[in-house]
């Protein structure tokens, strides 16, 4: 299924939490910090107001508790407004 956001609306995948820690400590599913990161997958065209600056393969840090979370063709995706994107990371 394709998906196209509106607006200022971006569609990001989440990337996966660590499964062990920077130590080596391997951790269990209720240890596992949520991550922040994201891969950019759907810019949507932008408004009057607000130009896109983020664009289709960004990594980004977006805000904790930013979106809503979708599920497409047994993928989970998130979608959040670009002022929500806190960062492109290099």
């Amino acid at each position: 299924m394709k998906v196209k956001p509106l607006g200022d609306r971006v569609l990001l995948k989440k990337e996966e939490a660590e499964e062990k820690t920077a130590s080596g400590i391997i951790l269990t599913g209720n240890a596992k910090e949520a991550p922040q990161w994201a891969k950019v997958l759907e810019v949507g065209p932008g408004t009057d107001e607000v130009k896109m600056e983020v664009k289709k393969g960004d990594k980004v840090l977006y805000s904790k508790y930013a979106g809503t979370e979708v599920k497409l063709d047994g993928e989970e995706l998130l979608l959040v407004s670009q002022k929500d994107i806190l960062a492109i990371v290099d």
